[in-house]
């Protein structure tokens, strides 16, 4: 019933398309739409999933293609939309060697489209192997002036590889790492690696699935190039030319977003937690066994070679899948010894190595280790293997959760993220402002009621910091000890503080004995022994406004704003300090 509902789609063109804008991060303007299907609103096959699930199944996905083609392709010359269309191809119709490639030109030139406007979207919905005739399509569709972008970077199959291949023009990175961006410093670590690889390789970078501001925020700061997502624009037959109000707002603000933090990990740093059981074959295995056990596991990737627990070496799956898509490879090589296409010099690391020593030596050999992994040994033996994945995934955990990054007490960031942010928000121009907080009397308080005590009232007061900062506008950050610094882009900041003072004090009753409560302060010996009487703590803030270009380096705001502190720390009990002076200390 279904097939025979597919021919009538066909037969009929009961295809609709819609379009989704691509927005420029940096001016808000939107320079391409991506051409979008669905079939009738009353079928099961109005999915586009569900449309080429069935095709596929009924050997029409060839057809299905076509026509989508034709019919977003129409539409948008239609609706005379602006700047560039993404126009979706799966990979698997690229590859078949006698599908009519000219065609989709041929539909172009009667739409009256320049094909310089149309960029080839190659979506993955099954393995890509044969990336020699990947290449050959690819470099067909170039010569005919268009250009490529590979979707959903990071989720497909063989996504970073197509990548290295193809060399495209773009590449949408999959919403999976997009949405929560602002939350995740894992995602934002991936993405601004992807990013960094973009920027080397000429590639301009789309980020799918945006759907909030914060996390639009956080990819323009990280310099995205393109966006792409319900916050931007829903897919519609006759989508909006500009984006919404307030996301046209929110990308001329001066300002920069606030990046996520992480705290302390305390997991081991050696490369044994990255250990997975991997089944080894011995040198003498032929490649046609190697080959079923490939075709036997598909999420199987890498094969190492032992021999007496000695490793040899590691067979890729697609270096073996390559050699025996090529004319009579399987029949001289099938029956040989699997050595003749296994990588012999593979990575090889104790399991005691650092993830810092290898990433270091991951970093300084050839990319194809990268793909590959590497084997964890013991005293020499084969133990297991390790991916590349994982390792980046745990070096950029440490890396944001060191020490010097994020205070082990409070979990907010310490003192390089305080500075950072500082240095992000001067070379952006915006103005701000540095709120240095301090406790009064914390050291006596410490000495009289311990230690534990001490800990929890930090804890409460970096909690009473960050309830009342903007997380999206403000960054909330632990010095050390009982000094803590907010960088206010929030305008109502005065506000703000009024109120963290107000929490401060209506939680102080909690912290003292009822007898030092009444009396309002306890004696303790100061450093010569004496018995001094010491008043309640109270929470100073020395506030001072940075203007655009006023202060030129986070060592000058420091400074300044430790001054205010001190200013803060003459008012008697709770207290708020502006220092008005526009110039910076020398």
């Amino acid at each position: 019933m279904l097939r025979v509902h597919l021919n009538d789609i066909i037969a009929q063109r009961q295809l609709s398309a819609l379009f989704q804008p691509i927005v420029q991060m940096q001016t808000g303007e939107i320079i391409a739409y991506e051409g979008l299907i669905r079939g009738p609103s009353d079928s099961p096959l109005h999915a586009p999933m569900n449309l080429f699930k069935v095709a596929r199944a009924n050997n029409l996905t060839v057809q299905v293609e076509h026509l989508c083609r034709k019919v977003v392709l129409e539409r948008f010359a239609e609706l005379n939309l602006p700047g560039k269309l993404f126009l979706n191809v799966s990979p698997e119709c690229l590859l078949q060697r006698d599908a009519p490639h000219g065609e989709t030109l041929e539909y172009i030139q009667q739409a009256g489209i320049d094909p310089g406007r149309v960029i080839i979207e190659l979506t993955e919905n099954q393995p890509t192997y044969d990336y020699e005739l990947m290449r050959e399509a690819v470099l067909h569709y170039r010569d005919m002036g268009f250009q490529i972008a590979i979707d959903d970077l990071g989720e497909g199959f063989s996504s970073l590889r197509l990548w290295s291949e193809l060399r495209p023009e773009f590449v949408k990175i999959d919403m999976h790492f997009i949405q929560g961006i602002n939350n995740d410093p894992v995602k934002l670590q991936f993405v601004r690696s992807i990013q960094e690889i973009a920027d080397k390789s000429d590639t301009l970078v789309i980020a799918e699935g945006i759907e909030t501001q914060a996390e639009l925020l956080v990819l323009r700061d990280l310099g995205v190039a393109f966006g792409q997502g319900y916050h931007l624009g829903r897919p519609h037959s006759q989508p909006a030319k500009a984006v919404p109000a307030e996301v046209a707002k929110a990308l001329a603000r001066n300002g920069v977003a606030v990046y996520p933090q992480r705290g302390n990990d305390k997991n081991s740093a050696s490369i044994l937690k990255l250990l997975h059981k991997v089944a080894a074959v011995p040198p003498s295995m032929s490649n046609n066994d190697v080959y079923e056990i490939f075709m036997r596991e598909p999420k199987l990737l890498i094969i190492p070679v032992v021999e007496d627990g000695q490793p040899l070496g590691l067979i890729s799956r697609f270096d073996m899948i390559d050699h025996f898509a090529r004319p009579y490879q399987r029949e001289l090589y099938g029956k040989k010894s699997c050595r003749i296409f296994m990588d012999s010099k593979p990575l090889i690391a104790d399991k005691d190595t650092s993830l810092q020593d290898l990433s270091f030596t991951m970093v300084q050999a050839d990319a194809h280790h990268l793909f590959n992994g590497f084997i964890i040994t013991e005293d020499g033996n084969y133990l297991g293997m390790g991916t590349g994945h994982d390792l980046m995934r745990e070096i950029t955990q440490m890396q944001i959760t060191a020490a010097r990054y994020a205070n082990p007490l409070t979990q907010l960031p310490g003192n390089v993220p305080i500075n950072e942010h500082i240095d992000r928000l001067l070379e952006s121009g915006t103005r701000f402002w540095v709120c240095y907080c301090d406790l009064d009397h914390f050291k006596p308080f410490n000495d009289v009621y311990g230690y534990r005590r001490g800990d929890d009232v930090i804890q409460r007061t970096a909690k009473i910091l960050t309830d009342h900062c903007d997380p999206d506008r403000d960054f909330v950050g632990h010095i050390g000890g009982d000094d803590f610094m907010i960088l206010f882009q929030s305008e109502d900041w005065e506000t703000r503080c009024q109120a963290i003072l107000a929490g401060f004090e209506h939680s102080a009753r909690d912290y003292y004995s009822l007898e030092d409560w009444d009396r309002g302060g306890y004696l303790s010996e100061d450093r010569q022994g004496k018995k001094v009487f010491y008043s309640l703590m109270s929470l100073s803030l020395g506030v001072i406004k940075i203007e655009a270009h006023q202060f030129y380096s986070h060592h000058q705001i420091a400074t300044a704003a430790a001054e205010a502190k001190k200013q803060a720390k003459k008012i008697h009990g709770n207290s708020l300090f502006l220092d008005r002076r526009q110039q910076p200390p020398r």
